[in-house]
C-alpha cells in the first residue's frame, strides 16, 4: 500500500448535469462542515425540531411527524413500505418506468400480494385507469411515483388521491425527484405518505430522506410499535399490530425518536441532518413557487435548446417532469461515447437510462443549484462540439441561442 494511504482526496469538479445526484449548493456545503453535536444534545434536538417545521413548509403539510430516514432516498420508501404494509396487505403499484418496478420488488418482500399496473414508458396513467383500477383490486395501500427519472415523466396525483381517501385506501408517494422542484401538495392530494431526497431538486448530497406522514398513517404505523427490548419499560406493552419487520426502517421507533419522548433508535447522521436543514431553508428563502418556476424555465431553455440543435425530444409533452429531459439518441451516434467524452472532455454528466430505454435516450438534469442559466449554456456548447465530432448535422450556435432567448438577452 503506498505509505501516504493514497493520498488526500481530490476529485476532479464536475458539473452533474444527470437525473442525480446534482452539485449541491455551496451553502449546503458549508453546512456539513459545522461542528458535530451528540444527538440528545438541547441544540440538536432544537435543530430536529426545526427540520420538521421546515419540512412541513416543503411537502406543504400540516403533518407532526415529519422528519428524515438516515440514508438515500431509497431508505425512506422502504421506511414507509416496511413500515405502513402488513403480511397479506394487497399494494397497488402503477408502474410507468424503473422505480415502480422498484416498489413491487420492495412490497413483495414485505409480505404484501402486489397487484402492478403498467404504462408505456413515456407515458403516465389517465385519471380514469387509476379509479377503475383501485375500484376493481380494492387494495389497502398505492404505492406510486411521483416523477419517475428512468422515464423523465410525472404522474398527476390530485385526483388519484381523491379516490384513495374516499376509498380508505392509503397513498404512498415516492416524491424523491420532485420536492423542491415542482409542486408536491400533500395535504390539498390527500397523500398520506409522502417520500423523498435531498441529492435532486433540493439541492443536498445523498445520504438523508425527508419523510411526511399524516395522522392516519401515523395511527396504522403506531398500532405496530414494537420496543427493543433494551428500551422497553417494566409493564410496557407493544401494539396490537404485526411487527414492522425492519428494525432500522422501523418508523414507529423513528417517529419516537423524533417526538418529544426522544427515545433512542440510531445515531443520527448529524453531518447530513445539517445538509437537510440547509436545503430547506435555501428552498423555502427563495419561495416554493419560484423554485418551481427556476426548475420549469430551466428545463424549457434547456429543451428549446436541444430542439434548435435537431434533437428530439422523449416522451409525451403534456407530462414531463419539471427538472429532467429526456433526449433520444439520434440514429448513428454512439450514446455512450459522447457520454464519456463530455465527462473525460468538459468535466460534465449526463445519464442513460435503463430498461426498454436503456441505450435509446440520454437523460439531462437540470435541477437544484443547477437550474441556473450558465450549467444550461454549458452543456448545450458542449453537447454541440461532440456531436459534431460525431458528424451530426447541426447548425452551429443555434442552441444556445435558443436557449438564450428563453432566459432573455439581459440574463447571464
Amino acid at each position: 500500500m503506498n505509505e501516504d494511504f493514497f493520498g488526500e482526496l481530490k476529485p476532479t469538479p464536475r458539473l452533474l448535469m444527470g437525473p442525480g445526484p446534482v452539485n449541491a449548493y455551496p451553502a449546503v456545503l458549508h453546512a456539513m462542515s459545522t461542528p458535530l453535536l451528540g444527538q440528545f444534545d438541547p441544540q440538536f434536538r432544537e435543530y430536529m425540531r426545526q427540520i420538521s417545521e421546515l419540512y412541513r413548509a416543503v411537502f406543504q403539510t400540516g403533518n407532526r411527524s415529519t422528519l428524515l430516514v438516515d440514508g438515500t432516498a431509497r431508505s425512506a420508501i422502504e421506511a414507509a413500505l416496511v413500515s405502513l404494509i402488513e403480511p397479506g396487505d394487497k399494494v397497488l403499484v402503477p408502474v410507468f418506468g424503473r422505480f415502480g418496478h422498484l416498489k413491487v420488488e420492495i412490497a413483495r418482500r414485505c409480505g404484501a400480494e402486489v397487484v402492478p399496473i403498467e404504462a408505456e414508458w413515456g407515458r403516465v396513467f389517465p385519471d380514469e385507469v387509476l379509479e377503475k383500477a383501485v375500484r376493481l383490486h380494492q387494495p389497502r395501500i398505492v404505492a406510486v411515483s411521483h416523477g419517475d427519472t428512468s422515464t423523465t415523466m410525472a404522474q398527476p396525483l390530485a385526483a388519484l388521491g381523491k379516490i384513495c381517501c374516499e376509498r380508505e385506501v392509503f397513498l404512498y408517494v415516492d416524491a424523491t425527484a420532485t420536492l423542491g422542484g415542482m409542486e408536491v401538495a400533500t395535504d390539498l392530494w390527500s397523500l398520506d405518505a409522502v417520500s423523498a431526497g435531498l441529492q435532486k431538486c433540493l439541492g443536498g448530497p445523498p445520504g438523508c430522506a425527508p419523510l411526511t406522514l399524516n395522522d392516519r398513517a401515523a395511527k396504522r404505523i403506531g398500532a405496530r410499535r414494537h420496543l427493543e427490548q433494551g428500551l422497553k419499560k417494566p409493564g410496557e406493552k407493544d401494539g396490537e399490530g404485526p411487527i414492522i419487520r425492519s428494525n432500522y426502517f422501523d418508523l414507529a421507533m423513528v417517529m419516537d425518536y423524533w417526538s418529544d419522548k426522544a427515545l433512542n433508535h440510531h445515531t443520527e447522521a448529524t453531518t447530513m441532518l445539517y445538509a437537510a436543514r440547509e436545503c430547506a431553508r435555501i428552498c423555502l428563502r427563495e419561495g416554493l413557487s419560484g423554485a418551481f418556476a427556476r426548475h420549469a424555465l430551466a428545463s424549457r431553455a434547456l429543451r428549446e435548446g436541444l430542439q434548435a440543435m435537431g434533437l428530439e425530444l422523449f416522451g409525451d409533452p403534456a407530462h414531463r417532469m419539471a427538472n429532467i429531459t429526456g433526449v433520444l439518441i439520434p440514429p448513428g451516434i454512439d450514446g455512450e461515447r459522447l457520454r464519456s467524452t463530455l465527462l473525460e472532455r468538459h468535466n460534465i454528466e449526463i445519464g442513460t437510462s435503463f430498461g426498454p430505454l436503456h441505450g435509446r435516450i440520454w437523460r439531462i438534469g437540470t435541477m437544484g443549484y443547477n437550474a441556473r442559466p450558465d450549467p444550461v449554456y454549458a452543456t448545450l456548447n458542449a453537447l454541440e462540439e461532440v456531436l459534431l465530432e460525431q458528424n451530426f448535422s447541426l447548425p452551429r450556435g443555434d442552441g444556445f441561442d435558443a436557449a438564450r432567448a428563453v432566459y432573455g438577452a439581459g440574463e447571464s
